[in-house]
């Protein structure tokens, strides 16, 4: 009798807790949905990788059935995605008021508990204005002709050898241009290998949260810890060897460091500069590799970026001299072609924020605590935006801002935390474009294939060989 007693209560609880899994409480009408599995929730779904352009199947498969705003589960999380326009601009409008930026544990586990995404009010601004003393408009300006020269040493070294593997030899470039301005490192006087730890850290970004040695998980973290190490080492390197000027990042965080007044700590220091190394090469050099791609299947779309390009150089008093910022800033399709590579990469394919409150909106309430997920691609492939929106059509930003984010453009986030390396990247891009498409011509190889994550997106070995234009390449 006992035992059939504590049977049934048993089977009553679960079947509680299940009903109450799959039917949260909420003080109004829940987005439509499902919860998934107990606490597993929809999470290995949602992390099964894409191979197509088009929005990922997890997000439009819900989309077809629940509509733009649906709920779902993830890591034992409840989560609202929006691929509805107005909410993501809605939520980005009331960031620190109706929501905050959030990341799941897993995220602060790898980027640091200190990192600039986690936090907020005046540590967040206090930290965005330090990071725009290096990559805002005055600092870029100067950093221009350094920008140049990297770029045509790079290609030209490139032009001798028989292949190159484009996303590994961009985030090389970027990665040690990147390193010399924040923290003065140079791989060829370095006993240890700064990049290869990062490697390691973003071949395990995107896997399955389970820290056991041998999963690549794991190896992530061990990745992060083995940079930072290399970082803490660097810092207290430069403040036992202080410089009389001002040359880096280093250089500036060491003198906030030391104000009695500073609000910075070293842990945040050092989590900020581990992400500002990590943003700056590997989604600048995934955004490069898809632009070639783009323009190697883009005959057309080649021709008129090559001409703007061409027609710089022409109108140049010195023909050898380099680019200026007038150049730079007049570069209107260039800057088209940009915002659609970036549109059609979707490389944050997620960005969260936390609801602080209960927030109702077109009817449907998303309960305080709960994660929001903006979706971006839901965005940018939206038709009825975007004529024929799997097309890549840079003239389709004629007439449009390419420099802000709008209800329907997000490549660069949106609100206050709009991305304060925007024109960082934009001007690396058109750079490097600038020095490709004026002295070399190129011919994919293999690969160029593109599997889609929840994280970041990895063109599968995008292989080129690139020919200066005086030299007729074997393949013509």
């Amino acid at each position: 009798m006992w035992a059939f007693c504590i049977g049934a209560l048993l089977i009553i609880t679960i079947t509680h807790w299940l009903y109450r899994w799959r039917n949260p409480r909420c003080n109004g009408k829940l987005p439509p949905g499902s919860m998934g599995l107990p606490l597993l929730g929809e999470t290995l779904q949602f992390f099964t990788p894409n191979t197509s352009s088009d929005i990922p199947p997890f997000i439009k498969k819900r989309m077809q059935r629940y509509g733009p705003i649906f709920r779902t589960s993830l890591v034992g999380r409840p989560v609202v995605i929006s691929t509805d326009s107005d909410l993501n601009y809605f939520i980005f409008q009331q960031e620190g008021h109706m929501f905050q930026s959030w990341y799941p544990d897993t995220f602060t586990e790898i980027f640091g508990r200190q990192n600039v995404g986690s936090l907020h009010g005046f540590m967040y601004r206090y930290l965005k204005n330090m990071v725009l003393n290096l990559f805002g408009p005055e600092s870029l300006r100067k950093m221009l002709p350094e920008v140049e020269q990297v770029a045509c040493r790079k290609l030209q070294r490139w032009s001798s050898q028989d292949t190159v593997e484009l996303k590994e030899a961009t985030a090389s470039m970027i990665f040690d241009l990147t390193a010399k301005k924040l923290i003065s490192y140079d791989q060829d006087n370095s006993s240890e290998n700064l990049r290869e730890n990062f490697v390691a850290f973003i071949q395990g970004l995107i896997s399955f949260p389970l820290d056991i040695p041998g999963t690549a998980y794991h190896k992530c973290l061990q990745g992060r810890q083995r940079a930072m190490k290399m970082l803490k080492n660097m810092l207290q390197e430069r403040r036992e060897n202080p410089r009389k000027h001002r040359t880096d990042f280093y250089d500036y965080v060491l003198e906030e460091l030391q104000k009695e007044t500073t609000i910075l700590t070293e842990a945040i220091a050092l989590d900020l500069m581990f992400v500002l190394l990590f943003a700056s090469f590997e989604t600048t050099s995934l955004a490069l590799t898809l632009a070639v791609k783009f323009l190697s299947d883009c005959p057309l779309v080649l021709k008129k970026l090559t001409e703007e390009h061409e027609a710089i150089l022409k109108n140049r008093q010195k023909a050898d001299s380099g680019l200026t910022w007038k150049e730079y800033k007049s570069m209107t399709y260039t800057f088209q072609f940009i915002n659609e590579t970036v549109r059609l990469a979707n490389i944050v394919p997620g960005i969260f924020r936390k609801a602080l409150t209960d927030v109702h909106f077109k009817g449907y309430t998303i309960p305080a605590g709960w994660a929001v997920m903006v979706c971006p691609p839901a965005v940018h492939l939206d038709p009825a935006k975007y004529e024929d929106p799997l097309a890549f059509n840079p003239s389709r930003w004629t007439g449009m801002e390419t420099n802000t984010a709008s209800k329907h453009f997000m490549a660069f986030g949106g609100g206050m935390r709009f991305c304060v390396g925007t024109d960082f990247t934009k001007v690396q891009m058109a750079v490097f474009l600038h020095c490709l498409v004026t002295k070399y011509r190129w011919q994919p190889i293999k690969g160029g294939n593109i599997v889609r994550t929840p994280g970041l997106q990895f063109p599968n070995g995008f292989y080129v060989q690139i020919t200066k234009k005086d030299v007729t390449p074997e393949s013509s």
